[in-house]
C-alpha cells in the first residue's frame, strides 16, 4: 500500500526588519501601508543605542503600526526592554544571549535566536526552548555564508524539529530558494528600504517569490504522485 505524500507546508511569511531606528517617525507613517499590503507576519525593530527610557519611548511609538497590524513586533536584543516597551519579544544572537534572556521572556513572549555557526548549536537553541532560529544573516564583520549552505541548513532543520526556521535573503531569487528548502518565515531587510523603486514594491517582489516557491513545491508533490 501507497504511503501518503507528507502535507504541503504553508506559504512562507515575510519577517521585517527595520532600519536602525534613531527617529520613529517615519516609520510610523510607512509601516501601516507597507503592512496592510504585504503578508508581514513580525517586525524586527533595530533601536539605535541610547538610554534605556529614549529606546523604551521609541518602542512604544512604533508598537501600535505594527501590532494594530497582526503582526508581531520583536526588539534585536534588549530583552531587558521587551516588557516594558509592550513588544511581542526579542531576537537574540548566540546561544549565550538567548540563555540570558530567557528568563525574561519566557513564557509569554517571543525569543528568537540566530548567529547559530554549527548544527549543534542549533540543536542546542531548540532545546533551550528557542521560538525560532534564524540560518543566514550577516555577520558583524559583513559576511554571510552561501546561500547553498543557508538551504542545506533549512532544509535540514525543517526535516527534523519543530520550532520555525527562517531564512534571511537579500533578494527575491534568494528567498525563492529559501522557501523552497523549507524556510517558515523568510527574513528581509536592507533590501527593501535601499530598493530604488521603494519599500513596497520591494516586499511585494519578495511576496510573489514566496508564492511562487510554494506553488511550485506544490506542482513537484503532485508531479510525484502520478
Amino acid at each position: 500500500m501507497a504511503s501518503k505524500p507528507a502535507p504541503l507546508r504553508p506559504i512562507p511569511r515575510l519577517y521585517l526588519a527595520t532600519p536602525v531606528v534613531d527617529d520613529p517617525s517615519a516609520l510610523v507613517s510607512s509601516l501601516p501601508g507597507l503592512l496592510a499590503d504585504a503578508d508581514i507576519a513580525a517586525v524586527l525593530l533595530k533601536l539605535q543605542m541610547t538610554d534605556q527610557r529614549t529606546m523604551i519611548a521609541r518602542i512604544k511609538a512604533l508598537a501600535p503600526s505594527i501590532q494594530n497590524a497582526g503582526a508581531a513586533l520583536l526588539l534585536d536584543g534588549h530583552a531587558e526592554l521587551v516588557a516594558r516597551a509592550g513588544a511581542d519579544g526579542a531576537h537574540l544572537s548566540g546561544l549565550a544571549a538567548l540563555e540570558e534572556a530567557l528568563p525574561s521572556l519566557k513564557p509569554d513572549r517571543i525569543a528568537g535566536v540566530g548567529a547559530l555557526a554549527t548544527r549543534h548549536d542549533s540543536m542546542t537553541a531548540g532545546e533551550l526552548g528557542a521560538d525560532y532560529v534564524l540560518f543566514g544573516e550577516v555577520d558583524a564583520k559583513g559576511h554571510r555564508p552561501s546561500l547553498e549552505a543557508v538551504a542545506e541548513r533549512l532544509d535540514w532543520w525543517a526535516e527534523l524539529f519543530e520550532p520555525p526556521c527562517i531564512g534571511y535573503a537579500a533578494s527575491g531569487e534568494e528567498a525563492y530558494e529559501l522557501a523552497r528548502a523549507g524556510a517558515d518565515f523568510v527574513l528581509v531587510g536592507d533590501a527593501v528600504w535601499s530598493d530604488a523603486r521603494g519599500a513596497k514594491a520591494a516586499l511585494a517582489e519578495f511576496g510573489q517569490a514566496l508564492r511562487q516557491a510554494h506553488a511550485d513545491a506544490r506542482a513537484a508533490a503532485k508531479a510525484g504522485q502520478r
